[in-house]
């Protein structure tokens, strides 16, 4: 879906399907003293404030859940649940988000760095990276956990064999395996999909990014966004600068007018992720971020008030 009035016609259609349908975003858009025949362009869809997927059932019909994804965080935070009618349509998402950046998943081996979330259930991420690592077929693809040691000579003997390699991690993970373990790698891809989860101080990703690529000699560590409210994910290839498939997209909004939306700036990360079909695909994240007018965007920090998340731990300088 490359034509911009193709998107568009397509969000506006979801847009009514899920006013009509999904009685939290319609009790919301209502509050906002609107109506679905008010909507008739893009920057006038409302946004449903991510928070409300922890205190509310977010269902567009009425339907038994395949899976329940839910967020991570600390004790003290209330944590996010997705309800997933249908887990092929996540799939189907992220199969073919990875396969545009990064090509067939067959040709890679697939190393997950996800201490943390895989001692937990119901991970988005986890499901992600775990179909990931089966479709790849390689030998050496899969979960190492805290198996560092392993890692390491795992990672050398790939590097040797000319094999192109995917680390995908939680940051704390990748900082704690760089620190034992620094190496140049070859013919690799470290990914960080953020997260420090209180195990380290805060950095901002340019020094997290600095840290890695000193490691392990690489010229650029590229980053996952993605989040448990979302069936989609963006991803960056370099600089913290990220791109999203076809079916997603990123507006930014005022901190003191959520309803004043734009395509690009500065302001508050709101998402569309059309492949959200039986939730709500108008999220309004509490991420601080810049957009450019190619849809490109960077995240620089988030919202004060908002609750900490392991998915989005890091903090830069605006």
């Amino acid at each position: 879906m490359t034509d911009p009035a193709a998107f568009d016609e397509l969000a506006l259609e979801i847009f009514r399907f899920q006013y009509q349908n999904n009685p939290v975003y319609n009790q919301y858009v209502k509050a906002l003293h609107l109506v679905g025949e008010d909507v008739r362009d893009v920057l006038d869809i409302p946004f449903l404030p991510i928070r409300f997927f922890k205190s509310h059932e977010v269902l567009t019909t009425s339907f038994g859940p395949e899976a329940v994804f839910e967020s991570s965080g600390t004790t003290q935070t209330v944590n996010s649940r997705h309800y997933v009618k249908h887990l092929s349509l996540y799939r189907r998402s992220f199969l073919r988000t990875f396969e545009q950046f990064y090509g067939p998943v067959e040709g890679w081996c697939i190393i997950g760095l996800l201490p943390s979330y895989l001692e937990r259930r119901n991970s988005s991420l986890v499901v992600m990276v775990d179909e990931l690592i089966r479709r790849s077929g390689h030998p050496h693809s899969g979960f190492y956990l805290y198996e560092h040691e392993r890692l390491q000579q795992v990672l050398q003997q790939l590097g040797s064999a000319g094999q192109p390699t995917l680390l995908i991690g939680v940051t704390f993970a990748l900082l704690d395996f760089a620190e034992k373990f620094p190496m140049p790698l070859q013919h690799t891809i470290v990914m960080e999909t953020g997260g420090m989860k209180g195990r380290r101080e805060e950095m901002t990703r340019q020094e997290v990014h600095g840290i890695l690529q000193n490691a392990f000699g690489l010229s650029s560590v590229h980053s996952e966004y993605g989040m448990t409210e979302l069936l989609s994910q963006a991803y960056s290839q370099g600089e913290g600068i990220f791109s999203c498939p076809p079916w997603m997209k990123v507006l930014v909004r005022q901190e003191d007018d959520p309803l004043a939306v734009g395509y690009s700036g500065t302001g508050i990360v709101n998402v569309i992720d059309l492949a959200n079909l039986y939730s709500c695909s108008f999220i309004a994240t509490e991420d601080v971020g810049r957009l450019d007018g190619a849809g490109r965007f960077e995240v620089q920090g988030r919202l004060d008030h908002s609750d900490i998340r392991g998915c989005s731990l890091m903090v830069t300088g605006l």
